[in-house]
């Protein structure tokens, strides 16, 4: 009798053992990370809403996950996060395409000069580049201008720390500027400034262009720190809203297939680039009761909980459950942390 080419693989190559007849986090050898984490590694967060999760059991961890805008010294901490301190490494708020990446570290570098970078609504005025971390605006243009000054140099000293880089993929739509192709984290007439269709054209990138942008990313933190390494993931949590003219639901399933194939690539191409599988592990048909919440896009804390402590786990390092799961983000309700493009023009 021939023997069977599937003979002697471990149980984790069998969907029946396992995925099938274990809980959905009893997967130890799920993640096998290729470079270790620990207390004395200076992390740099980036991304998406999701990334929020990361970032935070990180910081439980005791991992040296870096803040180079800290709030000022007693601000309470719910109004810190609504204004974008101690979220990510820096205070650019949510990330959600490798191009607005990208931009943000030409900027950074003094290669480029987005367009339009203020916006107004009612005599206040917002940064462009990362409008959710001023929810009510600013006095005026100098102000704006003044801040992200400040903010580029915060971010600089972020870079120049960062030991591991991990960013979470969240979109492959956006808008940009026609003329230039300065990338927005939203649309322009959502949380400020005015739609034009004649100035503003939507995106949806592919991957190649994704792959072309990371790269370029990747080669520019290199020269400044050339041991970085990276750990990528995928948000979970479905588009809001979609302007391809497809189906909501198709095109989620469109803009997170492409991002999952994007980091494949990445990681077969280099050895300082990981992935670690959050999205799988949200969408796995082993959680009993589903993934999400009511809404069908907030991931339910307990889940996250699971995900980011066998995340943990794989780097050996204990697992410290959130204070409350009210303190999970929610992506209709938390302006950090809200993976729409088009709020505004939902019906």
């Amino acid at each position: 009798m021939a023997r069977s080419p599937y003979s002697g693989l471990p149980q984790r190559a069998f969907w029946r053992g396992g995925v099938a007849g274990v809980g959905p986090f009893d997967l130890p050898d799920l993640y096998k990370p290729r470079s270790a984490l620990t207390p004395e590694t200076r992390v740099f967060t980036a991304g998406s809403c999701f990334a929020q999760h990361v970032g935070g059991a990180m910081k439980r961890a005791g991992l040296g996950v870096i803040d180079s805008e800290p709030a000022l010294r007693g601000m309470p901490p719910e109004t810190a996060k609504r204004f974008g301190y101690g979220v990510y490494a820096a205070r650019f708020g949510n990330i959600y395409t490798v191009r607005q990446f990208r931009q943000l570290i030409e900027e950074m570098l003094g290669l480029f000069n987005p367009a339009l970078p203020i916006w107004e609504r009612d005599g206040r005025f917002w940064d462009a580049l990362r409008p959710g971390v001023e929810p009510e605006g600013l006095a005026s243009r100098d102000q704006v201008q003044e801040m992200r000054a400040q903010h580029l140099i915060a971010l600089a000293r972020a870079v120049e720390e960062a030991e591991v880089m991990v960013f979470t993929l969240g979109l492959t739509e956006a808008w940009e500027h026609r003329e230039t192709g300065t990338i927005y984290p939203t649309a322009p007439g959502t949380i400020a400034g005015e739609y034009d269709p004649d100035v503003f054209a939507f995106r949806n990138h592919g991957v190649a262009e994704i792959l072309e942008d990371f790269t370029a990313l990747e080669r520019m933190l290199a020269e400044i720190n050339p041991a970085m390494q990276w750990i990528l993931t995928v948000s979970p949590v479905p588009l809001a809203a979609t302007a391809s003219g497809d189906h909501v639901l198709a095109a989620t399933m469109r803009s997170k297939s492409v991002l999952r194939v994007v980091c494949d690539l990445l990681r077969d191409s280099s050895a300082a680039i990981d992935y670690f599988p959050s999205y799988e592990l949200v969408m796995s048909p082993a959680h009993a009761s589903g993934a999400f919440a009511p809404d069908l896009r907030s991931v339910r804390p307990e889940v996250v909980e699971g995900i980011m402590g066998l995340f943990l786990a794989s780097h050996g390092l204990p697992a410290q459950p959130e204070a409350a799961a009210a303190e999970t983000p929610d992506p209709e309700d938390d302006p950090i942390c809200e993976d729409v493009l088009l709020d505004a023009f939902r019906p």
